[in-house]
């Protein structure tokens, strides 16, 4: 089982949402999220899944990390509550995290049996949308652990104002199979 974060933080403050938004629309940064996800088993916490148009991605299994133990998801036969983040530990199929703020850092600091093997790190230059109301969030934990804790393993991809950077756990060997659908989701466009 491989375990790949997937983010796209904003540069300098590592600001991912303002309030349940993403503060800037860039549709090649959705259209990397899709290829790489697409058909794949995917973790979000509860915001991160509400904020999914329809609460629902097309072709993939959801994971919803979520404290209540009453949560409903809106498709039972593929999207899945969790209560627990151990359950992951000892999962089988490849995982794809996927969000919120709070989902990430329990990956990222967590046990060395948690952490993911492969972070997707995207990073957007430009502005953020002033419109937007509520509370930054950032995922600065989960970037001081990847600095620390990560090496990249491919040059930088530009791509509309943001820049895409893949990187792997020092010391550990990944499954080329993940490796190369992931590269090739971000640089065949």
């Amino acid at each position: 089982m491989t375990k790949v974060a997937v983010w796209c933080r904003h540069e300098g403050d590592n600001i991912i949402g303002i309030g349940s938004n993403i503060p800037w629309h860039v549709k090649s940064d959705f259209q990397r999220f899709r290829r790489i996800t697409e058909g794949k088993n995917i973790v979000a916490g509860q915001a991160t899944y509400e904020s999914f148009p329809n609460r629902t991605l097309p072709n993939r299994n959801i994971y919803v990390l979520t404290l209540d133990t009453n949560y409903e998801v809106s498709d039972k036969e593929h999207h899945f509550v969790v209560n627990d983040v151990s359950f992951f530990k000892d999962f089988e199929e490849d995982i794809y995290i996927s969000g919120g703020a709070t989902i990430y850092k329990l990956f990222m600091t967590g046990s060395a049996k948690l952490m993911p093997d492969i972070v997707v790190d995207c990073v957007y230059k430009g502005e953020l949308n002033p419109e937007l109301n509520g509370q930054k969030v950032d995922i600065t934990p989960s970037i001081e652990s990847l600095n620390k804790n990560y090496r990249q393993i491919m040059p930088d991809f530009e791509l509309d104002n943001i820049t895409t950077r893949v990187l792997i756990r020092k010391g550990e060997f990944v499954e080329q199979s993940v490796l190369k659908h992931i590269i090739l989701s971000i640089t065949n466009i």
